[in-house]
C-alpha cells in the first residue's frame, strides 16, 4: 500500500463513519478513527499524540476513544480518555481488540474497524449511556496522517 488513502475505499470510509454514528447513538462517548501510513514513534505514544491533536481530551465527560491505525506497520491502538480509564479495568478494550484482530487476520480490514467501533460503543454504553441532551462533540470523519 503506497498511500494511506488506498487503505480503504470511499464506500468503506462511509461505512466506518456510519458505524461511528450508530455507536455514538448508544453512548455519550466520542469515537474517532485515525489512519496513517507509519510512525517512527512507539505506536501507543503516537496514538496519544494524535488523541491530543484531535482535541479528544476536551470532551465534557472525558470519554473519547481513539482507534489509531499505522497501516504499513500493521499495528493499531485503542486509547480512551481519563474519564473512561478512571472507571474501567486495564483489560477493558481487550474484547474490542480481539474482535478487530480476528477480522484483520482474515484480511477484512473495513469490517474489523466497523465491528471494533460498534463493540466500543457497546462497552462505553455501560459507563456512559446516551443522554437526552447529548451532543456530538467531535467529528465522526476519519482523520488521516
Amino acid at each position: 500500500m503506497s498511500k494511506v488513502e488506498d487503505f480503504l475505499t470511499k464506500e468503506e470510509e462511509h461505512e466506518i463513519v456510519e458505524a461511528i454514528r450508530m455507536a455514538e447513538n448508544n453512548t455519550s462517548g466520542e469515537i474517532r478513527v485515525h489512519i496513517e501510513k507509519t510512525t517512527s514513534k512507539a505506536h501507543y505514544d503516537r496514538a496519544l499524540e494524535v488523541f491530543h491533536e484531535l482535541r479528544m481530551d476536551e470532551t465534557k465527560l472525558q470519554n473519547g476513544v481513539l482507534l489509531y491505525f499505522a497501516v504499513e506497520d500493521k499495528n493499531f491502538v485503542i486509547c480512551g480518555d481519563k474519564g473512561i480509564n478512571d472507571l474501567v479495568s486495564d483489560d477493558f478494550w481487550d474484547c474490542t481488540k480481539d474482535v478487530m484482530v480476528n477480522h484483520f487476520k482474515a484480511g477484512n480490514f473495513k469490517q474489523g474497524i466497523v465491528d471494533g467501533i460498534l463493540n466500543a460503543g457497546e462497552q462505553l454504553k455501560k459507563y456512559f449511556p446516551s443522554q437526552e441532551d447529548d451532543i456530538n462533540e467531535l467529528s465522526n470523519e476519519i482523520s488521516k496522517g
